[in-house]
């Protein structure tokens, strides 16, 4: 490199891999929430997300707007899901939430929650997930779970999805999520 040359920057990593053997692009995946992961949405599960706000919004975004272009692409639109969506089924339905944004529940080293939010979680029959609204103990997430659960229906359903609130064990309420008939 000539002492004139610019330095070579490296490049952001981009939201989509490259293309599939079927010519498809491999799901968002790979823009960092730090360093050194990858990016992966909230699902609720594990502890609060430790980088700073505006950063982990701007990677939630871009991996949101991946999610769309990926759409755009296997199928022309936006309207439903893609087939790896349903493959990823947590993932696909835990970023659209996060980037809505609904707050995600978190919980600590023991498993306790500390936060209250919604969390996703495989569901009962084959190709669903639920959406339970949790938190801490005390923290009243029981008395908003059906109305932030709406919201969380609203979010899934306006991309695609089958999101049904229902009331379940322990009077409990949830979303049942899952794909549109037909999709493959």
């Amino acid at each position: 490199m000539a002492a004139s040359d610019p330095p070579i920057r490296p490049q952001p990593p981009s939201v989509t891999s490259p293309p599939t053997a079927t010519g498809a692009p491999s799901p968002p995946s790979t823009s960092p929430s730090s360093p050194h992961e990858p990016f992966a949405p909230a699902t609720g599960d594990g502890p609060a997300r430790g980088e700073p706000a505006e950063q982990r919004a701007a990677a939630v975004r871009t991996a949101f707007d991946g999610l769309l272009q990926i759409r755009r692409i296997t199928l022309g639109s936006e309207s439903q899901p893609a087939p790896w969506e349903v493959r990823q089924l947590l993932n696909a339905v835990a970023l659209p939430l996060e980037a809505a944004p609904l707050a995600p529940s978190a919980t600590d080293t023991d498993g306790r929650r500390t936060a209250t939010g919604y969390r996703v979680r495989l569901g009962e029959e084959p190709q669903t997930a639920a959406v339970e609204w949790l938190g801490p103990s005390g923290s009243g997430a029981a008395a908003e779970e059906r109305e932030q659960l709406a919201r969380c229906a609203e979010v899934l359903t306006a991309l695609g999805w089958d999101a049904l609130l229902y009331r379940g064990p322990r009077r409990r309420w949830f979303v049942e999520v899952r794909p549109p008939h037909g999709t493959p």
